[in-house]
């Protein structure tokens, strides 16, 4: 009889453990299957694992399950260009997440809005989006989300044809980074103001 002792370090997880847990529950099945088809740019499959998970979800009543696999159908549809499918998705999430309280889901939902409405070109939208988001990122005291942020804003603006509000937008930023004493990446957003100016 051996008395020798395996070490700890060497044992790991018995194989096929997470399939055999996925199996007893299929609802979970579908939805961890659908996000590794998304992951692997499998839309239609994801599409219809991720749709299988929420009647699922439905039928229990797991509004938790609902939530994300709404959420993973927003994130279908954007990977597809369907942004109103996205937007009806993340709708549905934000909803359920607004009744949760779950406030970290609901600040990743509303940054999801403002690349829906950026998607469907309703710019008023997504800067009106962006306006609800920088409120949240000063009440944090965030500056790197507020500088990101508005850069995404005064993407949005040139794409409106807004560039006198995209410039204004870039002369904001680089007036962040003086505060920080970050010139030169200052100077370049001032340069960029200058640029977008002239072209206008």
């Amino acid at each position: 009889m051996s008395t020798t002792i395996q070490n700890m370090k060497d044992i790991g997880p018995m194989a096929g453990g997470d399939r055999a847990k996925n199996e007893s529950d299929p609802v979970k099945a579908d939805y961890e299957e659908g996000k590794r088809f998304l992951n692997n740019g499998n839309l239609a499959q994801a599409a219809v694992s991720f749709h299988n998970a929420l009647l699922g979800y439905e039928e229990r009543g797991d509004k938790t399950g609902l939530a994300n696999a709404s959420n993973q159908l927003g994130h279908v549809c954007m990977a597809k260009e369907d942004y109103v499918g996205a937007e009806n998705h993340y709708r549905r999430s934000l909803q359920l997440c607004e009744e949760f309280g779950d406030a970290m889901s609901l600040f990743t939902l509303s940054k999801r809005f403002v690349e829906v409405y950026r998607g469907q070109k309703s710019y008023d939208k997504a800067i009106e989006a962006c306006l609800d988001l920088l409120d949240t990122y000063q009440k944090n005291n965030d500056p790197r989300g507020t500088v990101e942020l508005l850069e995404n804003m005064a993407e949005i603006y040139v794409e409106a044809g807004t560039v006198d509000k995209a410039a204004d937008t870039y002369r904001t930023i680089a007036k962040i980074h003086r505060n920080y004493k970050h010139n030169s990446i200052a100077d370049s957003f001032d340069e960029k103001a200058r640029e977008i100016a002239a072209g206008a």
